[in-house]
Order: C-alpha cells, then structure tokens, then sequence
C-alpha cells in the first residue's frame, strides 16, 4: 500500500514535531506501507521545493484558506504523481489536538477494508443537533486534522476550498459576528461563538485555543470560522459525490469483527458508525 501524507503548517514555532510525529505513527502503526510526506508551509512562498531527506519534500503553499488551500498547493505540485498512490492522508501540524486515541487505530488492515472504494476515513465528530449552512442541513463532519481518502476523490472535488466569500458571512461587528442573511443557521452561530470564544458546543469538551471576541482578535475570529465552514463543507461535498464518510474507530471496529476482517459491505451512515463504534460510542438518545 503506497501513501502519501500533505500535511499543512504555517511555520514550525507551533507544533515543531509535527512531520516526526506523523512519521512515528506510520512507523509504528504502518510499518509496511510505502509512505512519501509533502510538507506543505504556508509561511513559506508558493514556489518554494526543498528536498527534506528521502520521500519528504517541504514546499511552500497557499494560506488563503489556511489548510484547505495548502493541500490544493500539495495536489497541484504533485500533479498525476498523485495517482501513483492508493491514499492521500490529509493531516495538519495540529493533529495531536484534543481528543486523539483514534490515531491508534490506523493501520494497513484497516485501511485495506476500504481500499478501491468511495470513502475517506477519519474521526467523525457531530453536533448535538442538525445546523444549516449555505442551505444545506448537517450535523457531523470528518475532522480534516487527519484524513485519509482515495486520489480519484480529490479529482471529483477539485479543490478543498469550498467557502472563500467573508463578506457573506461576517459583520465586522465583535458584538455580533454574522451578518443577519449569512447562509448560516442561528444553531451553528452558537456552536461556532461557543467552540471559539467559550464553554465549547455543550458536549463536555472546549477548544485549546479559545479567547475573546474583540476588535482584535476579530480578523482571527473570522479565519477560523471559515475554516470551520471548509471543514463542514468537505465532508457535505465527499458525500454528495457518494463518497462515505468512515469513522476510524468504527471502521477499526470491524476489523476486530470476523464478519467483516477481509471483506467490508455497506458502509452504514455515521449516526450509526458512531453509536457502534467499540470505544467512544455516543448515545442514539442525542443523535436526530
């Protein structure tokens, strides 16, 4: 199995050990696998290629849309070379953040279950109830610190950026963020302002990185929030396209099944990966 990781950063003064870390996790999760690191580096310029050391290559890339815009600088570098690979792990430099025990679950038997197929693999997060966003209703996404999906679904996105427009969506106000007509549900305004600037979405866990929403911190505030919204966004536009989303607990879960260690069938809908996932499960009672 052939895997190539872009990991998106902006610098190394946060999260140094990051590429280490990631080449740790393969040694030790996937020691089989061939595996070649694209270090994308925001701070750096478009243009910029430095060999690393062998099958690791930092370039610079797109901050426009921090991360998303980063894999985009990844794929165009690589060009067909991306289809020389059965995975692209989508991973930025703060993927060790928050919950984290899933990355043990990766390895190659796993990831062989899904192989050939429509799907992206990561850990499904949700809310507690469903939002709306540029009209569409949703409730879970893929969290894009760590992701690994086939290159023929990157082909079909063609770019990881899906919202690009502020002025949509922001007021310029600190005291009310959003414009009243932003193509975003007042549910998702809270979970964002909450999961940002305070207790978190009311799910028992906050941000690392929150802080006060001020005239200052207002240009951060509302990168973030667009980052949030690619996020939301590509897992919506992977499974318009028919591509599942595949938690990697759940997945792992099957693994462990006799019925499903070598052949994997329908890929359930995440309500139920995650309420049958072995470890971590959530409650069917908050899920709608």
């Amino acid at each position: 199995m052939k895997i190539v990781t872009l990991l998106a950063r902006h610098g190394v003064a946060k999260y140094t050990n990051a590429a280490s870390d990631i080449d740790a996790l393969f040694a030790r999760r996937m020691p089989h696998a061939g595996h070649e690191t694209v270090i994308v580096d925001n701070a750096l310029p478009v243009g910029h290629v430095e060999p690393v050391s062998a099958g690791v290559t930092l370039i610079g890339g797109s901050n426009a849309a921090w991360e998303f815009s980063a894999w985009d600088s990844a794929v165009a570098f690589l060009g067909e070379r991306l289809h020389a690979y059965d995975f692209v792990h989508l991973a930025t430099s703060a993927f060790r953040q928050l919950y984290v025990a899933y990355l043990e679950r990766f390895d190659t038997q796993m990831l062989q279950l899904v192989n050939g197929r429509a799907a992206a693999v990561g850990h499904i997060d949700y809310y507690n109830d469903p939002v709306t966003l540029l009209g569409q209703a949703c409730q879970s996404w893929l969290r894009t610190s760590f992701v690994f999906l086939p290159p023929v679904e990157i082909d079909m996105l063609g770019s990881f950026v899906s919202v690009t427009d502020r002025e949509r969506f922001f007021s310029g106000d600190p005291a009310a963020p959003f414009r009243v007509d932003a193509p975003i549900s007042e549910g998702y305004r809270q979970n964002i302002l909450g999961w940002l600037t305070g207790d978190g979405t009311d799910q028992g866990t906050e941000w690392h990185s929150r802080f006060l929403l001020t005239t200052e911190t207002l240009s951060f505030f509302e990168s973030k929030t667009m980052a949030i919204l690619n996020e939301q966004m590509l897992s919506n536009r992977l499974r318009a396209r028919g591509c599942a989303t595949v938690d990697a607990t759940w997945l792992a879960t099957q693994v462990k099944s006799k019925k499903h260690r070598d052949v994997l069938g329908a890929i359930p809908n995440w309500r139920a990966q995650v309420t049958s996932r072995d470890v971590d499960a959530a409650p069917a009672s908050v899920l709608v």
